[in-house]
Order: C-alpha cells, then sequence, then structure tokens
C-alpha cells in the first residue's frame, strides 16, 4: 500500500475500462481528491483503494460490477460516509474499487396516492423528506445526519433513528429494491405494493447487509400523511423506572400517536451546552434523566400531550417540563438531542456502544452495566442516551478526565465485553441501528449463535461466492 493511500496492483488497461463506463467526471485516481473518501466519519478507519468511480446510472454500476467480478476486484460500496462502524471504509492494504453513489440522486417517482417514493440511492435523506413534505407526504426517517446520510446507505445499514417508535426503521420503510448483484445482473424489485405474498421476500435479504450481498441502487419507500400538528415537550423526570411507566402512559392517552420518546442523562447534556453553539437549557432546574417527548396527530386541536403531562406531575413521575409553543422552539428542542454526539466526540475518547434491550428491561440494564463497567475503571463517565421507545441507547462512556485517549482505548476491548455481557443477560442486541461494518465484526461472531451465522455465512456463498463485495464487513 503506498503512503498516500492510493495503492493498485490492477492492470492499466482494467483500469482504463473501468474508467471508460463512469467518463472523465466519475472517477477520482489521485489521493488528494480521494481522501474524503478513505476515512470514517468518526476517524476511526483510514483505507485505501485503487480507483474511486462515481457512477450516474444503474446500469454503469452493472458495467463496473461485471469486470470487477471478471477479475475478481472486490467492490467497497459507499453512500454518505456517515457510519459509526467502518462499513464503508476499505481496509488499509486494499486494492478495492471504491464505488459511491452521490450522482444516483434522482427521485424517479413520486405517487401521492399510492403513499410512495422511488428513489435512488445517492438521494440525500433529506431531499427525500424535503420533496414527500412538499407533496403534502410524510417520509418519518430522522436522524442527525440527514442532510448528508444517503437513502442507500439508510437501506444498507437498516438505519433508525428517533422516529421509529412510531413508523418502524428502515426494513419497515421499504417496499421494493433494485440491486446490482456481485455477478452484475440488476435485480429489479422496485414494487410498490404492500400485499405481495409470493414467496420469499427477497429485498430484506439487502436491507442491513451493509453491501456484502449487492449494492443498492434505487428504492420504493413507504410514505405517510402529513400530521397537522406536533406537540413537543421537555420534561424532567424522577427516575428510570418512572421513564418506562411515562412511555406506556403516553402511547396508551395518544392512541399511540407517539413518534419519539428519547431519554437524556445530565452528563451528555451538559457536553452539548459545554460544547454546543447557542444551546440553552429549556428547565430552570438541574435533574438527572430527561425526555424529549413529540406527539404527531392529524388534529391540530389535539391536547393529549397537555393532559398526559398533567397526570404526570400529579403522580409524581415528572419535576418539571416545557411544552414547545412554536414551530421554532420545537426545533431548539430537537438541535439539543441532535448535537448530543458531537458535544461527546468534542468532549474526546469515549466507548460506545449501540445496543437494545427490550423497553421494559431498561432501568435492570442500567443499574447492573454501569456498576459492572465503574467497577472495572472508577473514574469512568458513563455517557448515555438514546431512542428509548425503541429500547435503543447509546450507552457510552467518557474517558476519566486525567487520563490519556490512547491510554483509555487501550481498555475498549474489556469495557465491551463488560457491556456486551450484559446485553447478552438481557437477550438485548450489541448493535441496535449502526449495523456492524468493521468495528462490531468480531463482537458480532461472538455473541451471535453458531447456527445464525452459519445461515448468513451460506447466503453470502450464494450471492457473491467470489468474495468481491465489501470484505472484511460483517462476517
Amino acid at each position: 500500500m503506498s503512503p498516500d493511500g492510493m495503492a493498485s496492483s490492477l492492470p492499466e488497461t482494467t483500469l482504463d475500462q473501468l474508467k471508460s463506463i463512469v467518463g472523465a467526471s466519475g472517477y477520482i485516481d489521485n489521493a488528494t481528491d480521494a481522501n474524503a473518501y478513505l476515512t470514517d466519519w468518526r476517524g476511526q478507519y483510514r483505507g485505501s483503494c485503487a480507483l474511486v468511480l462515481r457512477p450516474d446510472t444503474t446500469e454503469q454500476v452493472s458495467d463496473i460490477i461485471k469486470i470487477c467480478a471478471e477479475h475478481r476486484i472486490t467492490v467497497v460500496p459507499q453512500g454518505g460516509n456517515t457510519g459509526m462502524n467502518g462499513a464503508a471504509t476499505p481496509a488499509a492494504d486494499s486494492n478495492a474499487i471504491l464505488l459511491c453513489l452521490g450522482r444516483m440522486n434522482k427521485i424517479r417517482k413520486l405517487d401521492t396516492l399510492n403513499y410512495t417514493a422511488t428513489v435512488e440511492a445517492g438521494c440525500i435523506l433529506q431531499t427525500i423528506q424535503e420533496a414527500a413534505d412538499e407533496a403534502g407526504r410524510l417520509f418519518p426517517l430522522s436522524l442527525g445526519a440527514e442532510g448528508s446520510c444517503q437513502i442507500g446507505g439508510n437501506l444498507a445499514t437498516n438505519a433508525g433513528g428517533v422516529s421509529v417508535l412510531r413508523y418502524g426503521n428502515m426494513r419497515d420503510l421499504v417496499l421494493g429494491l433494485e440491486v446490482v448483484l456481485p455477478s452484475g445482473e440488476i435485480w429489479n424489485g422496485l414494487k410498490s405494493l404492500r400485499k405481495d405474498n409470493t414467496g420469499y421476500d427477497l429485498k430484506h435479504l439487502f436491507v442491513g447487509s451493509e453491501g456484502t450481498l449487492g449494492i443498492i441502487t434505487a428504492a420504493t419507500l413507504k410514505l405517510f400523511p402529513k400530521p397537522e400538528s406536533y406537540q413537543t415537550c421537555f420534561a424532567a423526570i424522577t427516575g428510570l423506572d418512572e421513564v418506562i411507566e411515562l412511555l406506556a402512559r403516553a402511547r396508551q392517552v395518544s392512541g399511540d400517536r407517539v413518534s419519539s420518546f428519547e431519554m437524556i442523562t445530565r452528563p451528555p447534556l451538559d457536553l452539548a451546552f459545554k460544547h454546543g453553539p447557542d444551546l440553552t437549557d429549556p428547565l430552570s432546574e438541574v435533574a438527572d434523566i430527561y425526555a424529549l417527548i413529540e406527539i404527531s396527530s392529524g388534529d391540530a386541536d389535539d391536547n393529549s400531550l397537555e393532559r398526559f403531562l398533567e397526570q404526570g406531575f400529579e403522580d409524581g413521575l415528572i419535576s418539571d417540563a416545557v411544552i414547545a409553543q412554536s414551530e421554532g422552539q420545537r426545533r431548539a428542542l430537537w438541535k439539543l438531542r441532535e448535537f448530543l454526539p458531537e458535544g461527546e466526540k468534542e468532549e474526546g475518547a469515549s466507548i460506545k456502544h449501540d445496543i437494545s434491550v427490550p423497553v421494559s428491561s431498561i432501568p435492570a440494564f442500567v443499574r447492573k452495566a454501569i456498576p459492572a463497567v465503574e467497577a472495572y475503571m472508577t473514574e469512568i463517565r458513563p455517557i448515555f442516551f438514546g431512542h428509548v421507545g425503541d429500547g435503543n441507547l447509546h450507552f457510552n462512556f467518557a474517558k476519566p478526565a486525567d487520563m490519556a485517549d490512547k491510554e483509555f482505548f487501550t481498555h475498549k476491548d474489556a469495557i465491551n465485553h463488560i457491556v456486551l455481557d450484559v446485553v447478552a443477560a438481557f437477550e438485548g442486541s450489541l448493535s441496535a441501528e449502526h449495523g456492524i461494518g468493521q468495528l462490531k465484526r468480531d463482537s458480532f461472531l461472538h455473541y451471535t449463535p453458531d447456527l445464525d451465522i452459519d445461515l448468513m455465512r451460506q447466503l453470502k456463498a450464494v450471492f457473491d461466492p467470489h468474495g468481491i463485495m465489501n470484505p472484511g464487513k460483517l462476517l
């Protein structure tokens, strides 16, 4: 591997053939321009490649993969490069083709009566949200990177976000896919049907597969009625058990119209205020635990949030709360939530866990996992928050204040093992929404039953017998 990140032992004739498919504006073969594609968002992985290709049609992707299949050239697909686990970054000694789909960004069709949108894989998530909104519809997937992440990457990692409680994750939001297979064949599964009981549902093999079975080039997505109102509040909660009780009550009182229920503990909130611009504390008194709750409705006069809060105060579950009185105030509350990962990043080294357990088990999990980690490292700082409505916690630990980053990361494997043992004891998942990639591959193989892994490897062998698709990821 050359030190500049661009390395190739591939024949020049093959490279020229690949370049000719995408044209002069569709490839990058110098290290300076390729740099942004070769480092993951969190800066954990730095890879190399032979060539960066940026096709703008499915047919170009197909032609590229046919050549790579013929010459056994490995391919690493990449969307917006906002992933958390290194799934879209080549290995450090890779001679792969890095395939970036950002130029494939057309909205092919928006069917308001069928409540569907057919979009190409390189479409930015926010662009899809805005197109649906302009048509009087809602595409509900929402996450912090929505201004730069691409829908193909969202599908490949089965992205979640803040509205899973109401609308489901990416797997629940897709009706059909178009995929280029490792042979170069184009599988056209772009159906827009909600009921189709004809054999295996092939699209779900590719959702969450992280580009190891094929390259998603387009998708038909579900749209929903656009809410007439959003009721949003930020509340101080009196305890962990009370958070779960309030979630159950909110779903009941609202007729299950709770679109988001985010738990935020004080430590990540303090880091947001420390490092974030123009962020203010919504409440006057400090609490240990908060919830950001949003109910969406087609009724502009719906007052279920107020009724829910009143009862929560009376029963001692809530000590303070503020309700957003305008769209600006609502956005300010969400800005605070969305900045939590950035505030943590600015603070320095942390060891992160994107885990899930049954919602009812969250208090018991926290009470068991934190003391277990603190018994190993007494000055470590728990930093956790997350989409408690669907059981997903970003269960992280910041380094002790006087410890160097490098030293802290020498404890990473031990801390991961402690946390994931507790997750396993609660029959949880070690990756709730960020996938496996490189970062969690070994843990995935360790904690997943042997039969599950064997079945996945059999699927991989059927679809990609030569192992050219995103090697080193997932399995």
